[in-house]
């Protein structure tokens, strides 16, 4: 165990392999301060960074971002703007970093709703560091689990009419191929803050055994002690999949340490 792993008091071997994050209270945090909605958000993308590092250190495999849901485009135009300003500074602000961190950058959501600058930028940072082995930063933008279904089922039928497919054929890991996150594993751990216990229209299908751990303090105030926190207590946690008790600990103690998976990454076109 390296010292980092040390210092954190954190066991490499029963981390998540990915971790996806609804943030949550950007708004509240400035509102409790007298601050303007958007200080929260400028806040919150200082946390971002914080976390992403964190997770790169821990060799986390994926780490999905919630950063604006399609139904945030129902929100005061002014706020929207604001938000889709500071995702044009972050794509270009973190670009080098992403890039000398051995990120692999993607964005997922409805594409088609989003404008043309954004989207060249974040095309261009995808391109750019497809080659990279490290973390998988995944941002979820203009997303929402149930159009990212409905999207997959398009694909699906799509192909199935070209004769690509055929029904017989379909299961679910063919179905995941599909989806937005085509190629990353599934979400081992849910972190939602800000005290509120809702998902919120996020990665359904992907959460599917995944943990949940609803933290109090809102995203501004989300730190790396926090987040270190969060992962030693599912650790800690018992991760059945169907199983008894005695089962899981039969397997503990029969498998031979988990070692890194490479990860399967496939385009998914139309997203």
């Amino acid at each position: 165990m390296n010292e980092f792993f040390q210092n954190w008091n954190l066991d490499p071997l029963k981390l998540p392999r990915h971790v996806g994050i609804i943030m949550d209270g950007n708004g509240r945090w400035a509102t409790s301060r007298r601050l303007p909605r958007v200080a929260g958000h400028k806040k919150g993308v200082e946390r971002v960074n914080e976390v992403t590092e964190f997770a790169t250190k821990c060799s986390l495999q994926a780490l999905t971002l919630y950063a604006f849901s399609d139904e945030n485009w129902r929100r005061p135009e002014e706020e929207v703007s604001a938000l889709m300003s500071l995702l044009r500074w972050y794509l270009k602000a973190e670009r080098n970093k992403i890039l000398d961190n051995n990120i692999r950058f993607r964005l997922i959501g409805d594409r088609g709703k989003l404008s043309s600058d954004i989207l060249a930028l974040a095309s261009a940072l995808e391109q750019e560091s497809a080659g990279n082995t490290g973390l998988n930063l995944c941002v979820a933008l203009s997303y929402g689990s149930r159009g990212e279904i409905l999207r997959a089922v398009r694909r699906v039928l799509e192909k199935i009419e070209s004769h690509e497919l055929y029904p017989a054929d379909l299961d679910e890991q063919t179905f995941e191929d599909h989806l937005d996150t085509s190629g990353l594993p599934s979400v081992d751990m849910v972190i939602r803050t800000s005290g509120e216990q809702r998902i919120s229209n996020f990665l359904l299908w992907q959460c599917a055994y995944a943990e949940y751990f609803f933290e109090s303090a809102p995203w501004p105030d989300f730190t790396s002690e926090i987040f270190a926190g969060l992962l030693r207590r599912f650790s800690d946690r018992e991760r059945r999949f169907g199983r008894t008790p005695e089962q899981v600990q039969q397997r503990v103690q029969t498998d031979a340490p988990r070692a890194a998976t490479p990860i399967r990454l496939t385009s998914v076109k139309g997203s």
